[in-house]
């Protein structure tokens, strides 16, 4: 009897769940509701991001021109010119901030995940580090204002690579920390287990394996730095002509000038900002892409 029993209770099929007709029509409303709203709210954001993307295109496209790349931002009332000396500018500042916080934010997130953990040091540096990402950028320029250029006489590219390190290095550490701690801990007891030491099953294991998200990492850092205006002001400022070799002085660069240009009386200088502000967006979007594909091609291997 005990055995039918059992054998008849294992058998037996579960009760099907409920079909949504037989849900309350209160709970069905409500559903139906929310689901309205968060399809509304999806396509207002869909609607006002393409908005701004069209008229950037519209705009922008309308002041691009060969001299656009060749030529050096015109003087006031001008007409004519380029921003060929803003574009490198930003170039050369973007390469001093992702060099300089790379490799600080790299290491800091890999301490946080691979040695620190849960230490009191561990604990500090993630409150430190979520104060920086929520910190504004122009107060991070004041910063280096007091720290660089005071005393170095005025203003440089260097103090402008510097701050945009800074707003850079909590984006690649809270990444880097994220993605090591996605590792399975199996891989690196495996490594243990060939008595591989700590640092290489860090090198060898965890970093390839967290790979794609720390080159993600790297490159929302690099977004969020590019189009930083607020710390240039401080430390960079802007000129209208080539930075020097030392890049000592003031160094030209796309925000500071699009921030100039857009606010100025001049419609030459309004089109080379609508121009910049293109060039910017469709520069981080391309580089975006391409780091896709190259992340994809990786895994594929």
């Amino acid at each position: 009897m005990d055995t039918a029993l059992q054998h008849r209770s294992v058998t037996e099929p579960t009760a099907a769940p409920a079909p949504w007709g037989r849900v309350r029509r209160s709970r069905h409303l409500a559903d139906r509701a929310l689901k309205i709203i968060c399809t509304l709210f999806t396509i207002l954001g869909a609607f006002v991001l393409g908005w701004i993307l069209l008229m950037l295109l519209i705009e922008g496209i309308g002041g691009l021109s060969p001299a656009v790349f060749t030529e050096t931002t015109p003087g006031p009332g001008s007409q004519g010119g380029g921003i060929a000396n803003a574009i490198v500018g930003s170039l050369i500042l973007t390469f001093l901030g992702i060099v300089v916080a790379t490799p600080v934010g790299v290491l800091a997130g890999t301490y946080l995940a691979e040695y620190g953990k849960t230490s009191k040091l561990a604990e500090v540096i993630r409150f430190v580090n979520d104060i920086l990402l929520a910190a504004p950028s122009i107060l991070i320029g004041l910063f280096v204002y007091m720290l660089m250029v005071q005393p170095m006489g005025g203003y440089s590219g260097w103090a402008g690579g510097v701050a945009l390190a800074i707003i850079a290095v909590p984006v690649i550490v809270r990444t880097t920390e994220d993605m090591l701690r996605l590792v399975p801990g199996s891989l690196r007891e495996a490594g243990a287990a060939l008595g591989a030491p700590m640092s290489t099953v860090i090198i060898k294991i965890s970093w390839k394996a967290a790979r794609a998200g720390m080159v993600t990492g790297v490159l929302l850092a690099t977004a969020r730095i590019a189009g930083e205006t607020a710390p240039l002001l401080f430390t960079a400022l802007n000129n209208n002509f080539w930075f020097n070799p030392n890049l000592m002085g003031g160094v030209a660069n796309l925000p500071v000038m699009i921030y100039q240009f857009a606010l100025s009386p001049y419609e030459n200088w309004r089109e080379l900002a609508w121009a910049g502000a293109l060039i910017i967006t469709m520069s981080i979007l391309a580089l975006s892409v391409v780091a896709r594909l190259l992340l994809r091609k990786d895994k594929v291997r």
